[in-house]
């Protein structure tokens, strides 16, 4: 029993590394239809017109500071909301970009917030932000349960790096399944921003 019970997690465990490392990668697009009513863009992100658009899930818990966090105070804001791990190197590749568009879009009402996840200690995940000078909290989410608060179907961060951006109302507008520039994220910003 003891065996079959080792062999069980070893199997577990390897499959969590499986996903963790699959999951990072540097594009990705995914098909929308009748049903879900978004419409894939080039290059990976997907976007919904403003009458089709589901709520942002609840999504709150403790940032890489140990600071508690609730997306639903950004109410009235647009949130870009990017999923990261500091082991994925797509990932740090875009922290510059969502950094500088971080730091132009904030007087546009504009608020960013990372979810830090498959990091088993903060250290690096601190480290990375530090050496970035990232102006925005991370929630600090090491097993990817924030991820699976979205509904199936909807415009959900299925991928490592993600991006969801949440308009004013608190309903997901939009999404990227790859790292980001600065030219693409600021492109899918501005016609949020335009919206009154």
């Amino acid at each position: 029993m003891r065996r079959t019970s080792r062999t069980t997690l070893l199997a577990a465990g390897t499959a969590a590394a499986a996903v963790a490392l699959t999951g990072c990668q540097s594009g990705g697009t995914s098909g929308g239809s009748s049903d879900t009513k978004f419409v894939t863009g080039l290059g990976g992100i997907d976007t919904v017109k403003a009458a089709d658009r589901k709520p942002l899930p609840k999504i709150s818990g403790t940032t890489l500071e140990g600071k508690p966090l609730d997306l639903a105070d950004y109410k009235g804001k647009i949130v870009v909301v990017n999923v990261w791990g500091s082991w994925c190197a797509p990932c740090r590749a875009e922290m510059k970009h969502l950094v500088k568009v971080a730091n132009a879009t904030k007087a546009d009402g504009v608020e960013f917030v990372g979810i830090n996840t498959r990091d088993p200690n903060k250290a690096p995940a601190q480290k990375l932000e530090k050496e970035y000078d990232v102006p925005y909290p991370s929630l600090y989410d090491p097993m990817g349960k924030l991820m699976l608060r979205f509904p199936p179907g909807s415009l959900n961060p299925k991928a490592i790096p993600s991006t969801v951006i949440v308009d004013r109302e608190g309903r997901i507008a939009a999404r990227a399944l790859k790292a980001l520039n600065e030219k693409d994220l600021s492109k899918t910003l501005e016609p949020l921003i335009a919206e009154k």
